[in-house]
């Protein structure tokens, strides 16, 4: 018999040659790298802020521009590179999106001052796409039996450089300087790049037309906006007519874009995807787990770093606050491809389903008690449980409701709601901190009992999502209508 499969018209279905899982193995390496790099970037300078803006002598409010700027530029560029990808091929733009990120890095490491550092921020964040690209690559060369797995590994590994960052940003700070929070993700970067541009074929599958500008400008006014607001309101005031004006014409643009989207002829995204029950269930549990997983990566170690002496913190150190997140990295990685494993067997519902429920119990747990380090310990070991097995399911939820040729911009946006709930969740829990402090500016006691039940109860939306996604048996129906060519068989 053969051993290769012929595509159907769409080129939905890999090819698989005599050495395929060697092929194989190298594309998943170069995808995981840039991954890991970007979400390394993504999480690494929030511990290191107040040493970089004394460095360059700048405000806590300038210094902060450079998270926003990366969670701005991420925004925007990642549903426009997501639809490129899909038009012109997603190893070409994945080349490019990598490039954009090797640039960024470069100056960053190298950065002279604020200015500087923002622009490199600003070329890393349009990284942002290197997800939904990869995903989309998977599907097109991988086999399909190794689809589901693959894509919870990659899942797992975004979440897991979020949190490597988080950990890693203390001992580089105390033991080198800021600018090796760029150099040292920068050789990561390099071996990425040059790996999808030798060891990397360029995918059949294309949806071809030409990119909807006005409404990839509507988007952006709208995500800048929304985003710029949430960043910026607890500096500014929520009642500040600045947070306000903003937010009003956010909705209003994102309004506007869905109504623009479902008239234009080729557009940026297609909001018709967006209504399918498997496509839109899966988006609002990537802004829930957004949510999560930076309010996590914000409550656990501010906790943790409190004074002793407070009577609820445990004094320790940035290195030593890191190391107990490594519990939640851990998971990550052991659940991420675990749940491709479960999605293969039973479908993206259940892995779903249950990390909404580990989430759920995962802030319960320290509402009810944090005082002592097991608590802390155990709620990050069932975070991390549910963000591998979520994050896994929910991408590929949209694969499989999605036609392959549409594969980079529905990703992209699931990609655009899980950084949009990771603003919001930094936001919520930044203020729920400020706003109950001590009269010596330390949080009380109470800041991290609401803190976490605040968690807990946006994490209940991720389980009533999962709910509502459909079955099985619902998926390969709507799969089949929509021309899905690759939904797996084997599946129950």
């Amino acid at each position: 018999m053969s051993n290769t499969i012929e595509s159907p018209p769409t080129g939905s279905l890999p090819t698989v040659h005599p050495n395929g899982r060697t092929k194989n193995n190298l594309i998943v390496l170069y995808l995981a790298l840039g991954g890991l790099a970007f979400a390394v970037l993504q999480s690494l300078v929030a511990p290191a802020l107040t040493t970089i803006g004394n460095d360059l002598d700048v405000s806590t409010g300038d210094i902060s521009w450079i998270l926003t700027a990366y969670l701005l530029s991420a925004s925007v560029m990642t549903p426009i590179l997501g639809r490129l990808g899909d038009m012109l091929g997603k190893r070409r733009i994945l080349i490019v999106v990598l490039a954009l990120l090797l640039v960024g890095t470069l100056m960053a490491a190298l950065a002279p001052n604020l200015g500087v550092l923002i622009v490199a921020r600003v070329l890393q964040g349009a990284a942002g796409a290197v997800m939904p690209l990869s995903i989309g690559i998977v599907r097109d060369e991988l086999p399909r039996e190794k689809v589901g797995v693959t894509i919870g590994l990659l899942s797992a590994i975004f979440g897991v450089g979020a949190g490597v960052g988080i950990v890693a940003a203390g001992p580089i700070i105390e033991n080198l300087s800021w600018h090796w929070l760029f150099w040292l993700p920068l050789a990561l970067v390099v071996i990425a790049l040059l790996g999808v541009i030798f060891g990397l074929p360029e995918s059949p599958v294309r949806k071809p037309g030409r990119l909807d500008v006005v409404g990839a400008f509507i988007l952006t006014v709208s995500l800048v906006s929304i985003l710029l607001a949430v960043s910026k309101g607890q500096a500014w005031g929520w009642g500040d007519g600045k947070t306000i004006v903003l937010l009003a014409l956010g909705v209003v643009a994102l309004v506007v874009f869905v109504f623009v989207e479902l008239r234009v002829k080729e557009p940026l995204i297609d909001m018709r995807l967006m209504k399918i029950r498997g496509v839109w269930t899966a988006n609002v549990v990537a802004l829930v787990f957004g949510f999560a997983m930076f309010g996590t990566f914000v409550i656990v170690p501010t906790l943790l770093q409190l004074p002793a002496e407070t009577g609820y913190g445990f004094g320790k150190s940035v290195s030593e606050a890191g190391i107990f997140l490594l519990p939640t990295v851990l998971m990550m990685v052991v659940f991420g491809p675990v749940a491709g494993i479960l999605v293969r067997k039973f479908g993206p519902k259940p892995p779903m389903l249950i990390g909404g429920l580990a989430v759920t119990a995962a802030f319960v747990l320290p509402a009810i008690a944090h005082g002592e380090l097991w608590q802390v310990v155990a709620s990050g070991l069932l975070t991390g449980t549910g963000i591998g097995l979520a994050f896994a399911a929910m991408s590929n939820a949209i694969i499989e409701s999605v036609p392959a040729e549409q594969t980079g911009e529905s990703s992209g946006v699931n990609a655009i709601a899980r950084t949009i709930g990771s603003s919001i969740g930094t936001a919520v829990i930044a203020a729920l901190i400020s706003s109950h402090s001590t009269p010596q500016g330390l949080p009380t006691d109470d800041a991290f009992t609401i803190g976490f039940w605040v968690c807990a109860a946006v994490a209940v939306i991720a389980i009533l999502a999962a709910l509502a996604a459909p079955s099985m048996r619902h998926r390969r129906e709507q799969a089949l209508k929509l021309g899905v060519a690759d939904f797996p068989a084997d599946a129950e």
